[in-house]
């Protein structure tokens, strides 16, 4: 199919101001993850955030435009939270890049550079379980 404009008069152009949706929403199926309130709040957060993706809407505001009473708005928060596209810390939200997450960190099971010291439930330094165990095969 060629694609033809249907309204030359409206094609969009980059305002000073832009925010942006990445494509991979959808076609990475993040979308899929959150209900349609959600969805509205992220729409939201993606066109207020600064270039860092921060947003310091107090949720009486967002619940205003968006008209969504409190609770919803808390709700829609919850369901972004849940599908790892924002992260929030009052009032302090921040979108999420779309990119797969860095590789998980070892867990306390992986090996000796997190065991635990004898009684004291302390972790330890790779570097005190490297020396230790130097000093014990020396």
């Amino acid at each position: 199919m060629q694609k033809r404009l249907l309204v030359p008069s409206r094609v969009r152009r980059i305002p000073r101001q832009f925010s942006w949706i990445d494509q991979r929403l959808v076609r990475d199926r993040h979308i899929e993850r959150a209900d349609c309130t959600a969805l509205a709040l992220y729409l939201f957060l993606l066109t207020v955030a600064d270039a860092q993706g921060l947003s310091y809407y107090a949720d009486a505001s967002i619940g205003q435009r968006l008209a969504l009473r409190l609770e919803q708005v808390a709700a829609a928060r919850e369901g972004l939270l849940r599908a790892d596209l924002i992260v929030y810390a009052a009032p302090l939200y921040q979108v999420l890049a779309l990119d797969p997450p860095p590789p998980a960190q070892p867990t306390a099971q992986d090996g000796a550079a997190r065991s635990r010291t004898r009684g004291s439930g302390a972790l330890r330094s790779m570097r005190e379980v490297l020396r230790q165990s130097l000093e014990v095969h020396s």
